[in-house]
């Protein structure tokens, strides 16, 4: 019997031990710091420093290619401003609204017109509608392709980011009379157009559109 209680109480100091080396060092390894991602230093009194956030660059595209250093601090500066802009996504949206202006112009849309122009450029198309509509005359042009578009000047002015778009542009274009005859052009034959369009928009608007203000011939 006391064997018995001898020999139990060998087992139970050995199991004692091992238990006490096994939680010995898990406690010893959880006391240690986890090291954190933003940690400053190896103390726990010191304050956490957060990571400074930078504007984000847009990604050159194929439309910056070659341009002017100016072009791209513009586009730069745009982008610091306004962390939506994104260059692709703006040149898309230019050749879309290229062609839906020239459409709106033609069938003398003015509604659509308005909301895409400022108020300049809107007034310039409905005088040349309005001249357009007092000959009797129409248009039946068609947008046939465009075959190159890209960014010619960029900047931000105060709190307006403006950019101009070189576009080009194959358009056959036919002009009619009051009775439906062709007076001038053709829709077998499309001519080259070279535009160059200013696209505008205050970056404090939570309103992502963009309007057109300026338009040239390039």
């Amino acid at each position: 019997m006391v064997l018995q209680i001898i020999i139990l109480a060998m087992i139970a100091a050995f199991l004692g031990l091992r238990l006490y080396s096994v939680l010995g060092r898990r406690a010893e390894h959880e006391e240690e710091s986890v090291p954190q991602r933003f940690d400053a230093g190896d103390t726990a009194d010191q304050p956490v420093q957060q990571p400074t956030l930078r504007p984000v660059q847009p990604p050159r595209a194929a439309a910056l290619e070659g341009a002017p250093l100016a072009v791209e601090r513009g586009v730069q500066d745009i982008a610091a401003a306004d962390r939506s802009f994104d260059i692709t996504a703006f040149l898309d949206g230019a050749k879309g609204a290229y062609s839906m202006i020239l459409e709106a112009f033609w069938k003398g849309d003015r509604e659509t017109l308005k909301e895409l122009t400022d108020a300049d450029v809107y007034a310039g198309f409905d005088a040349a509608i309005a001249a357009r509509e007092q000959a009797g005359e129409t248009l039946e042009n068609r947008l046939v392709r465009i075959d190159d578009v890209k960014i010619d000047m960029a900047e931000l002015v105060a709190k307006t980011a403006r950019v101009r778009v070189r576009f080009v542009a194959d358009i056959a274009a036919v002009t009619r009379d009051k009775d439906g005859n062709v007076i001038a052009g053709s829709l077998d034959d499309a001519v080259e157009a070279r535009d160059l369009w200013t696209f505008s928009r205050d970056v404090r608007n939570p309103d992502p559109h963009w309007l057109l203000d300026e338009t040239d011939e390039a």
